[in-house]
């Protein structure tokens, strides 16, 4: 059952208090709770002159679109605050005081340099790392830790899941995909060691289990077996705990409670639609709970990966929505060729149109996850406002193979740390690693080198 404690907050009063690891539980079932006005501040890991400490948490994502971008619709050509949104970033309009547009980052490690073709695999295994990886199609892969991993060895103890890794691709971890690199390379972008990739899940379904789940697979086992065989939802077993909880909080946390438990019941009820209407196409055995359609599918796992941040059980996450390479047909956008084939349009002004329709889908998706953090409340400001969301390619132009001056665009306020609300251009080449190295010093996780890294990037 839930445990809390009253707590004196005067020498006139008491005021109701509970830690900020309190969780709602019940059978195979465990739900942390959204950031509560009744919650203590979290434990703080610098001093507490750090500039970067805040009473909220921090949250760290990258996200990692395809295939590059038609780099024409995508930087702005002004720097500073003033600057006109191009046509594939214009979705981020609403957004503009809570973003940055970063103009000459590069992923240099992600070229050739004398290993020939392949660059699809680099641009995935480089754009976290900052390393070459080692050109084998067997299993000796190698390439380097990354960001986000060197973030949850750091802070990954403070929450449920040190990391939460996403795709709405298929998981490769073997065999040759891209001219004598291993598919590990192309299909993850997360590495726990230099050898060892984290293996994103991309079945809707299995994601809400593990933030919801039971740290016991046989209770989650069972739990799941009981709801299926009632017909119950997942709140159901924890209703009590909830209802116990509401009698104790304020108004305002009596609603974001409310508010929450409506959002993880509606979450519920659409995983639930998708895998009943889910169809099996021919040859191809389709997973239980993955979307059909496409959109559906990468709003459902922003939604997941939101509400991973919403009840802090994780602050560090990947989401590759589709891995590079891909030939992906956007039917939904009226587009009848791959993706990839269009990327290698040899300066075609149609082909380029559509590549930049293909990049303002994903800005259009990616918005609307911005809309949902930025509707979550933590005290005066937003869960939007201590984030940093990192969204962008590790190619540039497609044809080109290029991986300098990389689409790249940051969100979030990170705690009031980033000067958000701007267009950024760095020095030509300026690596990638040193942007990782200035978050990782705002999480309060800082290393003294990434990759290729050459110092932290102070514009941001």
């Amino acid at each position: 059952m839930l445990k809390f404690r009253l707590t004196p907050a005067s020498t006139m009063k008491k005021s109701f208090q509970i830690p900020r690891r309190t969780f709602l539980r019940g059978l195979g079932t465990i739900m942390a709770l959204p950031m509560l006005e009744a919650m203590a501040p979290p434990i703080q890991l610098l001093a507490a002159d750090s500039p970067y400490n805040s009473k909220f948490p921090k949250r760290m994502a990258f996200v990692y679109i395809p295939n590059g971008a038609n780099m024409v619709d995508w930087t702005p050509k002004e720097v500073g605050t003033t600057y006109q949104m191009p046509y594939i970033l214009e979705p981020m309009e609403k957004y503009r005081s809570d973003i940055q547009v970063l103009s000459g980052l590069a992923h240099l490690k992600a070229r050739a340099n004398g290993d020939g073709a392949g660059d699809h695999a680099r641009a995935s295994a480089t754009f976290l790392t900052g390393c070459q990886a080692r050109k084998t199609a067997a299993i000796d892969v190698r390439v380097g830790i990354s960001v986000d991993q060197v973030a949850a060895a750091r802070v990954g103890r403070l929450t449920r899941l040190p990391s939460l890794e996403l795709s709405c691709d298929a998981v490769r971890l073997s065999g040759n995909c891209d001219s004598g690199y291993s598919c590990a390379y192309q299909h993850n972008i997360s590495w726990k060691s230099d050898t060892t990739p984290m293996p994103p899940e991309t079945n809707p379904r299995l994601v809400f289990e593990r933030l919801f789940g039971s740290a016991s697979e046989k209770e989650t086992a069972e739990s799941k077996a009981r709801r299926e065989r009632y017909k119950k939802s997942i709140l159901d077993f924890v209703m009590d705990d909830a209802d116990q909880l509401k009698k104790n909080l304020g108004t305002t946390d009596q609603q974001k409670l409310e508010e929450y438990l409506s959002a993880v019941r509606d979450l519920e009820v659409r995983i639930e639609q998708n895998e009943k209407f889910s169809s099996i196409q021919p040859d191809f055995d389709r997973p239980t709970g993955i979307p059909k359609d496409y959109t559906a599918y990468i709003r459902l796992m922003y939604d997941l990966l939101a509400l991973s941040f919403q009840t802090d059980a994780t602050r560090i996450s990947t989401f590759i929505t589709a891995h590079d390479g891909s030939n992906k047909k956007y039917d939904m956008l009226g587009l009848s060729d791959g993706h990839h084939d269009l990327s290698h349009h040899q300066g075609n002004e149609e082909k380029k149109k559509k590549i930049a329709k293909i990049n303002r889908f994903h800005m259009e998706q990616f918005a609307y996850f911005l809309g949902k953090l930025k509707n979550v409340k933590e005290g005066n400001g937003t869960l939007l406002d201590n984030s940093m969301i990192v969204i962008g390619s590790g190619i540039a132009d497609g044809n080109a193979h290029a991986h300098h001056d990389l689409p790249i665009l940051l969100a979030g306020k990170g705690g009031g740390t980033l000067k958000a609300g701007r267009h950024v251009r760095v020095d030509e080449k300026t690596p990638m690693t040193n942007l990782y190295l200035s978050l990782l010093d705002r999480l309060n996780a800082p290393a003294a080198r990434l990759g290729d890294s050459t110092g932290k990037l102070s514009l941001i």
